[in-house]
């Protein structure tokens, strides 16, 4: 853990960016930690909204990476995060709660995956059905990295997020890295634009991507069959993740890999936040705030019709759902209603 709190002091505020919204004569004030993927940016649009119409809260978002974010959080800085994919921060996440920093405040979403993927047609073309599939030479040139000559291209996670350093072990682990880039796109937008203008250019597409998400909705991938997911190997494979992430590519050491696990997207707050009798309404209804997978599907697929107005998606959702109003009391839904 010091090595997150050294990227804290040195990287947090600087990393990410700070979003204010007031509402006059506040009741109370709240600090959300955010992240640089739509669904994250979803959840934290609802929650705001609720927070500001409904409870009269002054609300703060600090938006970020994986690492920057949650160490905030971990230090104290961060009240609230609504959007937390714990099986990929698992050691960090576990040690924080047992260190009586943080709480786990249940789910948010029921399910989530990840993996890699490949086009459908460039999958049925030549039968591209596993990771082992794709180690040939023939193969990789379909994919061609032109930063990279002789390699393919597989665009990954941005490096400030933990499965950037999950994708490269696993890389080294199956022999991809033997013909294919890890490749960093710089940003949640980036990783989509590459993998839309491929479908719209005709392309073949190579990615790691993730549900919930919009976009899944528009293109037609093919995930790629890992090792079965695997407790005890996941749990070997992350020492070895947060070992790279603290001290470099060159503190990799053998290990195994599987699959990313199909797990549920959870919330967190700070203990000292939660623990705070002013603040047990918000928590209260933070720990009711559950969106199923496909509504979250819908959301995102607003979000990105909608150019990306985040105030313009928490209302669509509000005006479309009436499931959140069993999250908090009635007046604060009459208020949020009012608003609308």
């Amino acid at each position: 853990m010091k090595f997150l709190k050294k990227l804290f002091l040195s990287l947090a505020f600087i990393a990410v960016t700070t979003l204010s919204t007031t509402s006059a004569n506040a009741a109370c004030k709240v600090h959300l930690g955010d992240f640089d993927w739509d669904s994250a940016n979803v959840h934290t649009a609802i929650v705001s909204y609720i927070l500001e119409k409904g409870y009269g809260c002054q609300v703060e978002v600090t938006k970020g990476s994986t690492s920057p974010i949650m160490a905030a959080h971990y230090d104290g800085q961060l009240d609230i995060i609504t959007e937390v994919w714990r099986d990929n921060i698992v050691q960090m996440h576990e040690e924080a709660v047992a260190k009586g920093q943080i709480v786990e405040l249940g789910v948010n979403t029921p399910s989530s995956t990840q993996g890699f993927y490949v086009d459908k047609a460039t999958s049925d073309k030549y039968n591209l059905k596993t990771v082992d599939d794709m180690k040939k030479p023939e193969i990789a040139k379909l994919f061609a990295d032109p930063e990279a000559p002789g390699k393919g291209r597989m665009t990954s996670c941005i490096s400030g997020w933990t499965c950037y350093t999950i994708n490269l072990v696993k890389h080294k682990v199956y022999g991809l890295d033997e013909f294919y880039t890890n490749f960093d796109p710089g940003s949640g937008g980036a990783l989509d634009a590459a993998i839309a203008g491929g479908f719209k250019k005709g392309k073949p597409v190579f990615t790691y991507y993730w549900t919930p998400t919009g976009l899944m909705g528009k293109v037609d991938l093919v995930q790629l069959k890992e090792p079965a997911y695997d407790n005890a190997c996941w749990t070997k494979m992350m020492l070895v993740v947060e070992d790279i992430k603290a001290n470099g590519p060159d503190a990799y050491k053998d290990t195994c890999a599987s699959a990313y696990v199909d797990m549920s997207l959870t919330k967190s707050a700070t203990t000292k936040f939660a623990n705070d009798p002013a603040n047990k309404p918000i928590i209260d209804f933070i720990k009711l705030y559950s969106v199923p997978t496909a509504e979250v599907n819908k959301a995102l697929g607003f979000y990105m019709t909608a150019d990306g107005d985040l105030e313009a998606t928490a209302k669509d959702f509000l005006q479309g759902s009436s499931a959140w109003t069993k999250w908090i009391p009635a007046d604060v839904a009459k208020k949020v209603k009012a608003s609308l």
